[in-house]
């Protein structure tokens, strides 16, 4: 496998051993105070599309900076900016000084109009990969994602930890013969940073799969889940548009309430937005 740093002038940009030992170990520390939550696809107020039926998501969750509910529609501009991203925590010691150096990178090898004016990795969703385990003990491989688009504003980054996966660029929506663009596998401890017209704007992405060779498990607070790995997606929302709890509109809270009080029970940011 190759450990060479990759930099496309098309808007790509790789490097395999980015994290270092120390901060890996500090990062999965931090990990393991988490308590992600498995979120429902929609809501009372947001019900399933005809032909689509509710679904819990593939895996359990968490996010930085602000908490973008699957049952609220994710951030999705240019109509949908409001009532979409909820005030949440801050990043932690382990993340800070590794954000600063991949916004740097991220200035140094990406065309200054591909940066939005303001544009800082203010939002990160953690994503946690592996195999649920239903009530009857079966378990289930639900390692991937399926083609999607990341629509904040400008370049994206991601770090993984654990098993490597198989990721792809392709055009069109449907999986058609000879769309894909571009893919790699994405490392342990690897960054990927992609953004521009093809990938961010015209291409979709998509993890086809996750290996399981160094039968990787991570000791974190997720019921019935086996995860063998991490991923932290970080994106950019103006703050603006971030906004806190309490100014949700009375359907969105009520759709989210729950969650809020799953989160309340383990962070002091939650409980105390719930209770203003």
């Amino acid at each position: 496998m190759s450990k060479k740093i990759i930099v496309r002038k098309d808007g790509l940009f790789y490097h395999p051993t980015f994290i270092k030992k120390d901060e890996r170990e500090a990062i999965l520390e931090w990990l393991g105070t988490l308590h992600p939550i498995w979120e429902m696809r929609y809501s009372e107020n947001n019900p399933p599309p005809e032909g689509d039926t509710q679904r819990q998501l593939l895996r359990p969750v968490y996010w930085l900076g602000n908490w973008q509910f699957a049952c609220l529609n994710y951030y999705h501009p240019p109509k949908g900016i409001h009532n979409r991203c909820i005030k949440a925590e801050d990043y932690p010691k382990a993340l800070k000084k590794i954000l600063e150096t991949i916004e740097g990178i991220t200035k140094m090898h990406f065309k200054k109009h591909e940066v939005p004016r303001g544009w800082k990795l203010n939002t990160c969703l953690i994503n946690f990969y592996g195999t649920s385990i239903d009530e009857t003990g079966k378990k289930i491989d639900t390692a991937r994602v399926g083609d999607h688009k990341d629509f904040e504003l400008g370049p994206v980054a991601s770090i993984s930890f654990g098993e490597r996966a198989f990721f792809q660029f392709v055009l069109g929506k449907k999986d058609l013969k000879n769309n894909v663009i571009y893919e790699q596998w994405l490392e342990d401890s690897s960054l990927q940073i992609f953004g521009g017209e093809l990938y961010k704007d015209k291409a979709f992405h998509r993890v086809q799969r996750v290996e399981n060779k160094l039968k990787t498990v991570f000791k974190l607070n997720v019921e019935n889940f086996e995860t063998r790995r991490i991923n932290f997606t970080f994106r950019y929302v103006p703050e603006e548009h971030i906004i806190p709890f309490k100014e949700l509109p009375a359907p969105q809270k009520s759709d989210v309430t729950g969650y809020m009080q799953m989160l309340a029970r383990y962070s002091p940011h939650f409980e105390r937005a719930l209770k203003e």
